[in-house]
């Protein structure tokens, strides 16, 4: 049988909406959900920090759920310029009494060289230079 055939045969099968077979209508309805919700989850996970001269996305590349992620996605962009730059890094908590559950989120963290880029929960972006605080800018928080 051409393969043409039987690429026919199957769009009657799925059209006819006969017992024993998938409805059409259903699997669209399956797909839609699915669509959503991985588009949704993900965005849940992405951040926008807009200070006075920075745009910071931040994006949890972890499963929804997982507390500490230690795959966070940074692309700091300078307004004034355009000039941008991207680092991976890791979300920072402060530590429980039995110093190993994490107690309060307090931000992330991202490394380049002697740079450090720390980006609190409150909205404020730090640029360290080793120890030597070279920034800090306070913004305000969007979801994308």
């Amino acid at each position: 049988m051409p393969i043409r055939s039987k690429i026919n045969d199957m769009r009657v099968f799925f059209a006819s909406g006969a017992k024993g077979s998938f409805n059409q209508n259903f699997l669209m309805r399956i797909m839609l959900l699915l669509f959503v919700c991985v588009f949704w989850c993900k965005a849940a996970l992405a951040e926008t920090l807009k200070t006075k001269n920075f745009i910071v996305d931040i994006t949890r590349n972890c499963p929804e759920g997982e507390v500490v992620c230690n795959n966070v996605s940074y692309t700091g962009t300078r307004l004034r310029n355009g000039e941008s730059i991207k680092l991976t890094g890791r979300t920072v908590y402060r530590v429980c009494a039995d110093k190993i559950t994490p107690c309060q989120f307090l931000g992330y963290e991202f490394r380049n060289g002697d740079y450090r880029y720390f980006v609190t929960e409150s909205g404020t972006l730090k640029i360290y230079k080793q120890k030597k605080l070279l920034l800090e800018e306070s913004g305000s928080w969007t979801n994308q």
